[in-house]
């Protein structure tokens, strides 16, 4: 017996499968072996994620290979998963979340509040453009997409002065040390998601079980709660939306942001993690009245 699981082609997006692969083998000694697939937003470099339609562009190919029977499983950023998933699909599990945070990767080793005025910034990510103008309004933002070492290499051919990418992909890739600044996760609040991996299914697929055995409770919590908040917004890669969750014993508190009439309002809410879908709704609609 051999599970397929299916992934993006980028080194980032092989290195979390072969995270799930692991959690496999060593929870029921079951190989497994990638299928990779060369995603709509792989492809197109040139323009930003929010003129081609968003979030689904990394996870429809990979959806197709499940529907086809290709692969077993299927291993995403969740920060990629759109909130709607199509109705043949489930998210067997969710297991595992690195660090939720924002970096700031010079490309001269100022740090990002020492940086001149007028410096250039690469983000792709109209959520980070709009955090940084929070903190620093003089900064220039300039689209930089591809995967973290195609963006590495822009910075530097394109003189920018620094990227703005998620400390989780880095830390996966070994490359913490090139990291100059974190961002407070309070305050430059995170993508849906972001730093957790997600485990997408066929809902009636053959090895469900196994997949849905490999599920972290607490992670699941806070990323669906995230993933309400989301929804009730309608948020996707067209809008600014930022979040922040923290679970401590039976509470879930909860920070976040949201483009309101042009406007970025920010409030927070605590309650009982078992509520969690309702706090991420209860969370949206209090942002929601400003």
């Amino acid at each position: 017996m051999e599970l397929i699981i299916a992934t993006r082609k980028s080194k980032l997006a092989q290195i979390q499968a072969d995270k799930i692969i692991k959690l496999i083998k060593d929870k029921y000694n079951i190989d497994s072996k990638k299928l990779l697939i060369v995603t709509e937003g792989d492809k197109r470099l040139d323009v930003t994620l929010d003129k081609i339609g968003g979030k689904g562009l990394f996870v429809k190919e990979i959806e197709y290979a499940l529907l086809n029977k290709e692969a077993h499983g299927a291993v995403h950023s969740m920060k990629d998963v759109p909130f709607e998933l199509p109705q043949d699909f489930e998210l067997a599990a969710i297991p595992e979340r690195e660090d939720i945070r924002d970096v700031f990767v010079s490309s001269n080793n100022i740090s990002f509040k020492d940086l001149k005025e007028g410096a250039v910034i690469g983000t792709s990510s109209i959520r980070r453009a709009a955090m940084i103008k929070e903190i620093r309004k003089d900064l220039k933002i300039v689209p930089i997409r591809g995967n973290v070492q195609t963006r590495l290499e822009k910075m530097k051919n394109e003189r920018m002065d620094g990227i703005i990418l998620a400390a989780a992909g880095l830390k996966r890739l070994n490359l913490e040390n090139i990291i100059t600044d974190y961002f407070d996760p309070k305050i430059f609040l995170p993508a849906i998601g972001q730093g957790a991996l997600g485990i997408e299914v066929l809902k009636n697929g053959e090895y469900n079980e196994y997949l849905r055995n490999l599920d972290n409770k607490e992670v699941r919590t806070a990323v669906e709660a995230e993933r309400s908040f989301m929804r009730r917004l309608n948020g996707d890669c067209h809008s600014v939306i930022g979040v922040y969750s923290e679970i401590t014993d039976n509470d879930l508190y909860m920070i976040g942001t949201f483009n309101v009439n042009g406007k970025m309002i920010k409030k927070d809410i605590l309650g009982n993690k078992n509520e969690n879908i309702e706090l991420g709704f209860k969370l949206a609609e209090k942002i929601l009245k400003g």
